[in-house]
């Protein structure tokens, strides 16, 4: 463990180097009044995109958890992004940068042009609904350590990228120095939050789900679910227990939807004209659990799930070559 106040100054401090450079107080080092000192940070900044320039895997973020670094400006954070920006400004390949943010109920403002990534930490689908008007990518950055079952996590994730997030990045505490590969399960005693094998492969059923669409044609939609009736088990028997119902959709040729919550759900699809294909995906398998095909006259369909335990997938995508 490291203690993160230590940890954000010593790195800079004067005493630690023979040039002398950062001798300015532990919560002015993300301030830029050090002139010395931020042109190391600038110079640090292009060596790391100049090594990176190869690889299409990367994006940058400027400072993590910066509403926990005291003393951090917003001038200070403008002039990384400018070094960044200069550094690849004559590369053939560019990369998008990220802006960590809190996760909060209000919508992201003040955002340098060049920040393409809004990367939030224990993100909802409040954020997403908040922020997607600003055609930014919206990221779950960290998940939260609320929890440790797999449930937990697959739940979040799906809720979270069928409302239109972009980004859902898991914290598993299974991977440890001793077990390096990830199969530390059951976790170590005191571990904040889940991970695993298991959870891990119930990932990937929802990356695979979503590259099965053409997802980047894809939005959100509040408007497609007309109708919906989910049965609950007797151990959800309470009132307020509910199911939250997600759908991304490309209106007229393919939609996404998640079920969280229930054991059978009946929803109703405001639907084109066409013959659709009608799959019920099971969430912790990837198997399709029921497949129909469909002729539509057009306006509310009715679909009926199987029955299924906690979550399911929908996949519906027209299939007579007509969609938009």
């Amino acid at each position: 463990m490291y203690n993160d106040e230590v940890w954000q100054a010593s790195p800079m401090n004067g005493r630690n180097n023979i040039n002398g450079i950062g001798k300015v107080g532990r919560h002015e080092v993300y301030g830029g009044k050090d002139k010395e000192l931020l042109a190391v940070q600038q110079a640090v900044v292009q060596k790391i995109v100049s090594e990176l320039k190869g690889f299409d895997n990367v994006y940058y973020e400027v400072c993590n958890e910066p509403y926990e670094r005291a003393g951090l400006r917003r001038e200070w954070n403008n002039e990384i992004i400018a070094a960044i920006v200069y550094a690849e400004a004559s590369l053939p390949a560019k990369h998008l940068i990220a802006q960590n943010l809190a996760q909060s109920s209000a919508k992201a403002s003040d955002l340098n042009k060049h920040v393409s990534i809004l990367n939030f930490h224990a993100a909802t689908a409040d954020s997403v609904r908040l922020n997607y008007g600003l055609n930014k990518v919206i990221s779950s950055d960290e998940t939260g350590g609320s929890d440790r079952s797999d449930r937990k996590y697959r739940t979040e994730a799906w809720d979270f990228i069928l409302a239109g997030g972009g980004v859902y990045d898991h914290l598993d505490f299974s991977f440890t120095s001793n077990q390096e590969d990830g199969t530390a399960v059951p976790l170590p005693p005191g571990t904040p939050g889940g991970g695993g094998p298991d959870l891990r492969k119930q990932l990937q059923i929802l990356k695979e789900f979503v590259e099965g669409f053409d997802f980047i044609k894809m939005a959100p939609s509040d408007t497609v679910i007309k109708g919906r009736q989910v049965q609950m088990p007797l151990a959800d028997a309470p009132p307020e227990a509910k199911a939250t119902v997600r759908a991304l959709a490309q209106v007229g040729t393919a939609y996404a939807v998640y079920v969280n919550g229930g054991i059978r759900a009946e929803l109703v699809l405001d639907l084109p004209a066409g013959t659709y294909r009608v799959e019920w995906v099971n969430t912790k398998t990837g198997k399709v659990d029921q497949v129909e095909t469909t002729n539509h006259a057009g306006g509310n369909r009715t679909l009926v799930s199987p029955a299924y335990l906690e979550d399911i997938a929908l996949r519906v995508k027209r299939v007579d070559g007509m969609g938009s």
